[in-house]
Formats: C-alpha cells, sequence, structure tokens
C-alpha cells in the first residue's frame, strides 16, 4: 500500500504542476511518472484525491480526449466549462484538442 500511496502523492504533484489552458490524459500521466502503474491506476488516484490540495483535476481527461465520467465534477459539461474558461481548446465533436491543449511537461 506504501508503494501505492507514494505513487498517488507523485500523480497529485505533477496535475498540481498543469498550466491552466493545458491538461494530460490519464496514461500520458502514467508514462510520465515511469509507467510502473497504468493509466487507470491514475484515475484511481484522482477519484481519491485530497480535497484540501486544491488540486486542478478537471484538466485531467481520457486520451481521446473527453471529459470525465458524468459522476464526476458534477456533469462532463460542468469539466468541459471549466476547462473552456481556462482556454483549453476543443474540436467540434466536444472533444479537447489535443494538438493544441495537451501539456507535455
Amino acid at each position: 500500500m506504501a508503494r501505492k500511496t507514494g505513487f498517488y502523492n507523485r500523480v497529485y504533484d505533477l496535475v498540481a504542476a498543469i498550466p491552466r489552458g493545458k491538461v494530460m490524459t490519464y496514461g500520458q500521466i502514467a508514462r510520465f511518472l515511469g509507467g510502473y502503474y497504468s493509466g487507470r491506476v491514475v484515475g484511481f488516484a484522482m477519484r481519491r484525491a485530497p480535497e484540501g490540495r486544491g488540486l486542478p483535476c478537471h484538466r485531467v481527461i481520457n486520451r481521446l480526449g473527453e471529459m470525465a465520467p458524468g459522476d464526476i465534477f458534477g456533469g462532463e459539461d460542468k469539466q468541459r466549462v471549466r476547462l473552456k474558461r481556462e482556454g483549453v481548446r476543443f474540436l467540434p465533436d466536444g472533444r479537447v484538442d489535443l494538438d493544441k491543449s495537451l501539456w507535455n511537461p
């Protein structure tokens, strides 16, 4: 469990660094942190993100540029609105334009 807790904290530190107007994918975060865990485990970490840290969890999306499941952030429309306010670019089909908005630290 300590190994996973350490990984979760590394995820939170990286998410905290995502700048306004940019996003990262779950899998991208996993690869950046060494690839030992999958994007799915990053998703588990995000579901358990501590509220007191003020993490910009809304800046983490799936590999297709889609929003988090509807039960997160009060629905995908709320996540989309937050990202648009920050300057994240979207494609006509509603997905994030990863060519313009993906952050590569």
